[in-house]
């Protein structure tokens, strides 16, 4: 794999393109030659999950339209990848098609792209970190063994930091607790989305950890609001800022 089509959700885009950044420049230094599509706006996951999928149809065929061309769609999120792959097919042939070449940034690095090239970036980057994986990617897209299966563990997202110099791991009492998020959820049912984002807290501090590093921005963004309002200094990462060990293209 040479090519991919890189998708930046819309929150990304609009509060952290820094990590966008970060992400097209580990996979530049991969060798990966880049596309991001300048009409690849938004998935439509946000009001399908609301409820209002088939107001979304557009959207998502703009998306199917956009990325049709492209052999490998990688996405920087687990929720709107799974979105991708779950519903992209209704739009017809080409939907279908796009849906089965997307994949979630993580993923994409660890079974395509492989650990052994991973390592080879050699980007250091001390510190003792948590892992959070957010539901989508834990178990839409199989980035890590939930704990209610009965199968062999592993943890793609913990695979691709280990080869990271310097870092090693908070290890939590529940690694797969979702952080309370889920969109529409932290508006609709807020008073149970900020415990469970509290109690996800603690945990992290409770392990001592020094940051934490998550595969989905959208939880991030709500445990950094948690953090905030409790004066918690506890930095927050994608993996794709600790695989790129810092760097910052000006």
């Amino acid at each position: 794999m040479t090519s991919v089509a890189l998708f930046v959700p819309c929150y990304i885009d609009q509060f952290y393109p820094h990590v966008a950044i970060a992400a097209l420049q580990v996979l530049e230094r991969l060798g990966i030659a880049v596309t991001i599509p300048a009409g690849a706006v938004c998935c439509g996951q946000p009001p399908a999950n609301a409820g209002f999928e088939r107001s979304t149809d557009a959207t998502l065929k703009q998306f199917v339209d956009e990325f049709a061309p492209f052999e490998q769609v990688v996405v920087l999120s687990g929720s709107c990848a799974l979105h991708v792959r779950l519903h992209a097919a209704h739009t017809g042939g080409a939907g279908a098609a796009v849906a089965a070449r997307t994949t979630e940034f993580c993923a994409f690095l660890h079974d395509v792209v492989g650990v052994d090239r991973i390592a080879a970036l050699d980007s250091p980057f001390t510190g003792r970190v948590g892992v959070h994986i957010g539901c989508h990617s834990l178990r839409g897209m199989g980035l890590a063994k939930p704990t209610e299966l009965q199968v062999p563990p592993f943890n793609k997202v913990r695979s691709l930091l280990e080869t990271v110099p310097g870092v090693s791991f908070a290890e939590l009492r529940r690694s797969d607790e979702c952080c309370g998020f889920g969109g529409t959820f932290a508006m609709t049912e807020q008073a149970i989305s900020v415990r469970m984002g509290e109690d996800r807290l603690r945990d992290y501090r409770d392990s001592d950890a020094e940051a934490i590093v998550s595969s989905d921005m959208s939880c991030v963004m709500h445990l950094q609001g948690l953090a905030q309002r409790n004066g918690v200094q506890l930095p927050m990462l994608h993996v794709a800022e600790v695989l790129n060990g810092g760097r910052q293209r000006t």
